[in-house]
């Protein structure tokens, strides 16, 4: 098992670039995998976490509805948005600056063969994270993410989840809204979810800015500790792909 993980933070960059990125950095561990069961090997398979911000932009995984999204194609251009129907499962979301993204880009193999699991530990970094901001973050039965306020008529989320798995080999990720611009949020149907709204950290701590590098840094500890992973700087050609 190699539980290093290779760490990038890409910065802000175009969905579309890291989206072919990141199904890059996939089907490379998905080659390993399979040249290991044809050649019987038993090379190591890597493991990745990208951290970026995204323009404005809207996404619908395979399972999202299109009415979900409540402008069409002038109206995102009149708002600087671009939108992508995407591999991931879940419906439609928003990414766009003030969020910390997370794509970790794993091979389950090397942790644990269970994707509920992945997703609760997922859920997990980003609770203990808002913890350490003295907020109770929480889970919300059969709808993936982390939330606050479930059970009340005030119930809103903060971190969205979707992702992708093949082989036990995973990409997508979350987007933890930091500094969220809120707005963005009002020309969809968020996650598909009609009676709950959405909020952001700066909101909850009613302050005008958060450091976004100290939540990263959170992150980072705490996906960690969870995954007993060891992370380690990505090499100078993992960088030339991007």
């Amino acid at each position: 098992m190699n539980k290093q993980v290779k760490f990038l933070d890409l910065g802000m960059k175009d969905y579309k670039e890291v989206w072919d990125f990141q199904e890059s950095l996939f089907s490379g561990i998905l080659d390993v995998k399979i040249k290991n069961r044809r050649e019987e090997r038993n090379d190591d398979t890597p493991n990745y976490l990208l951290f970026t911000q995204h323009p404005h932009v809207y996404t619908l995984g395979k399972s999202g509805d299109i009415e979900n999204l409540l402008l069409n194609e002038k109206q995102l251009e009149s708002k600087g948005a671009t939108f992508y129907k995407i591999n991931r499962g879940g419906d439609i979301t928003y990414h766009g600056p003030g969020q910390v993204v997370g794509y970790p880009i794993l091979d389950l193999e090397n942790f644990f063969t269970d994707i509920h699991k992945y997703l609760r530990f997922l859920e997990e970094v980003i609770i203990k994270v808002m913890a350490d901001y003295g907020l109770n973050g929480v889970r919300s039965e059969g709808e993936t993410g982390v939330w606050l306020d479930v059970g009340t008529p005030f119930a809103r989320k903060i971190c969205a989840m979707g992702v992708r798995a093949s082989r036990w080999v995973t990409m997508h990720g979350f987007a933890f809204n930091v500094n969220a611009d809120l707005g963005y949020f009002d020309n969809i149907i968020p996650c598909g979810i009609k009676d709950k709204a959405v909020t952001s950290l700066n909101v909850e701590l009613r302050v005008d800015k958060v450091d976004e590098e100290e939540i990263k840094k959170k992150i980072l500890k705490y996906f960690v500790e969870l995954f007993e992973a060891e992370i380690v700087n990505a090499e100078a050609e993992l960088l030339l792909k991007v």
